[in-house]
């Protein structure tokens, strides 16, 4: 019998979300927890992982025969081939830990390791926003400024496995240190801690959210507004040396600050307009994600399913 069930783990600083796929891309049954509890002890992490994963199979009424493959997404730098995690930089504790090995001698199902957000951008290309494209970039803004690339209907992950950190891309030759070890980082000014601290020091105020700063523009509010156009410069930018080098014909945009499209697309897409190269920027799309949370779920399907 053919096995036609994926489990897709997707690890982040706050919550822990699972899903099990079927193969049609649909995520049939979720259950979520929260990362807090189990940053300080990795041992105690990778055995909620495990028993969740099993709760998870349990609850559904499934078996773990009739699962094909299990799909994890970390923040981190990953070796796939070895089935290691080699770093955790939010989450201590985790160096050359071989999390492949621990669950397939704990589950017996065949695990795969990856990059949270190449594991978003696989979902976003197989069931999202990137249908039907060879090629494209996908670029999530949270925390971090993470990115996943599709080049000739592949994920590329570089000779170390750690290509796409688009967040890492300096835009000025002076700038803050960045958490990275470099500086002037494209992060350190569109990082979710960035953009709060702007926003704070725009309305003298420590109790404003981004939220709060996109609910003030949308009532008109001039600084609010201000700051979002400024912001959308700055993605506008980055994007334009990216757009140049590689050609894409497609950019996805995910992430908490993506769901401001009203006051950040248009002005990136100008942004791009006018500082790209003219062939490339008459090429190049910009669009939200369409998955949200689901998408790396869709992608650990993607993952084991295509033996990526």
């Amino acid at each position: 019998m053919m096995k036609k069930f994926y489990i897709g783990v997707d690890i982040g600083g706050t919550n822990i979300k699972f899903g099990i796929t079927n193969s049609q891309g649909v995520v049939r049954f979720r259950s979520n927890l929260e990362t807090r509890g189990y940053l300080s002890d990795r041992r105690h992490l990778i055995e909620a992982l495990i028993d969740s994963v099993q709760g998870l199979v349990h609850g559904s009424g499934l078996k773990c025969r009739d699962i094909a493959g299990i799909g994890i997404g970390l923040p981190g730098l990953i070796d796939p081939e070895k089935g290691l995690v080699k770093f955790l930089p939010n989450i201590p504790g985790w160096r050359d830990v071989p999390l492949k090995k621990i669950f397939e001698r704990s589950t017996g199902i065949p695990t795969a390791l990856e990059n949270d957000v190449n594991m978003i951008t696989l979902g976003e290309w197989k069931f999202g926003a990137g249908q039907g494209y060879q090629n494209l970039i996908c670029m999530t803004l949270g925390t971090g400024v993470g990115g996943g690339l599709i080049l000739n209907n592949q994920l590329y992950r570089g000779e170390g496995y750690v290509a796409g950190e688009l967040g890492h891309i300096p835009i000025n030759e002076k700038g803050p240190v960045c958490n990275c070890g470099g500086f002037a980082c494209f992060e350190r000014t569109v990082g979710n801690r960035y953009l709060t601290q702007r926003i704070a020091t725009i309305f003298r105020r420590r109790d404003l959210q981004i939220e709060d700063d996109f609910r003030l523009a949308i009532n008109g509010n001039a600084r609010a507004i201000k700051f979002w156009d400024e912001t959308a410069t700055h993605i506008g930018n980055a994007l334009t040396g990216i757009v140049n080098v590689l050609n894409p014909p497609l950019i996805i945009i995910g992430g908490g600050i993506a769901n401001n499209e009203r006051f950040l697309f248009k002005k990136i897409r100008e942004v791009i307009a006018r500082r790209a190269m003219r062939v490339q920027s008459r090429m190049v799309k910009i669009v939200r994600a369409a998955l949200g949370n689901d998408a790396g779920i869709l992608g650990a399907q993607v993952l084991v399913k295509e033996g990526l």
